[in-house]
């Protein structure tokens, strides 16, 4: 019993920004299943879920016993992981053909992102971290996730609120901009990499968006999808170029104590991953090969994010106990 106490107090301590955990191994996961690594991906949606079930269970008992904390929380960026971390995990579902858990999941980050987005864009400071593109990552999480589900149930309605919020999420990615603090690139401790990030799930919107079109369907004209082409793969160089920049930096300027915020460098390298082979799929074929390298580049940094994590915790509960 004398073990238990010391990992309840470290458990409830946990910031909103360890959501970027489930995010990132929700989307190792979705990389690992399209490049055909299937027990793996699993492996990683089990640990995934764990993970959120565990968060989940924070977030209420704040909101219920402890609202002034909840409120205070609620306002910094690291909230808006709850919403993006929930879509990424509906969109595995919904790629292993579980229906209606990805559109449970659909409807619990539909609820959880008004609120969240608005607090959050209501306390927005002069030169703020890279969380800050936290609001369009977690709007283009739920166009990612309606437009995967428009496609599994061949919903058009889903379809075009996804695009809606596809747009929506490129323009909070837009009024981020100005705020972000752009030193953040050469120190910042590993959220930074969300700058590309945001990019990168952007162009899983639209190529989720394009995909999800048929015959059926005929949600698009030759125009509508010209312009989703062209604005998906423009997002996705952005990205690609956001991607040598922050590793050049990383090079340049090691960082190598770990910090709960580098599951937030994981999530975007995954992304570009899981975006890349996306665009492939879509439009450009010959994109495969660089999106299954990205793949487990984005499982090596996992594995060392996850060896920091480890080995802090045990450092902490030792102290605990």
């Amino acid at each position: 019993m004398s073990g238990i106490s010391p990992v309840r107090a470290w458990w409830a301590q946990r910031p909103p920004a360890a959501g970027a955990a489930v995010m990132a191994t929700g989307i190792v996961s979705v990389g690992l299943g399209q490049a055909g690594a299937e027990t793996l991906s699993r492996i990683a949606l089990v640990l995934a879920c764990v993970a959120w079930v565990g968060l989940a269970a924070n977030f209420v008992l704040r909101l219920t016993l402890d609202r002034p904390r909840w409120l205070t929380e609620a306002r910094t960026p690291g909230a808006l992981t709850a919403v993006a971390a929930t879509t990424v995990l509906g969109t595995r579902f919904s790629l292993l053909g579980r229906q209606p858990l990805a559109e449970a999941l659909l409807a619990l980050a539909a609820v959880l992102w008004p609120p969240l987005l608005v607090l959050v864009v209501r306390h927005w400071r002069g030169r703020m971290p890279g969380a800050v593109f936290l609001g369009c990552v977690a709007t283009e999480g739920l166009a990612v996730l309606g437009a995967t589900l428009a496609a599994a149930l061949s919903t058009a309605w889903l379809a075009h609120l996804a695009l809606v919020l596809f747009w929506l999420g490129l323009a909070l990615y837009g009024l981020a901009v100005p705020h972000f603090a752009w030193r953040q690139v050469v120190e910042g401790p590993g959220d930074q990499w969300v700058a590309g990030g945001a990019l990168a799930i952007s162009a899983l919107a639209g190529a989720k968006l394009l995909a999800a079109d048929s015959a059926r369907l005929y949600l698009w004209n030759d125009d509508d999808r010209g312009v989703l082409r062209t604005v998906s793969v423009a997002l996705l160089i952005l990205d690609l170029a956001w991607y040598v920049v922050l590793l050049a930096a990383e090079v340049a300027r090691p960082r190598p104590r770990y910090d709960v915020r580098r599951w937030a460098t994981v999530f975007p390298m995954g992304m570009t991953a899981a975006a890349t082979l996306s665009v492939a799929a879509v439009c450009l074929p010959w994109l495969d090969g660089l999106g299954r390298v990205l793949v487990w580049v984005a499982v090596a940094a996992w594995l060392a994010v996850a060896a920091g994590a480890v080995l802090t915790t045990r450092a902490a509960l030792g102290k605990a106990s």
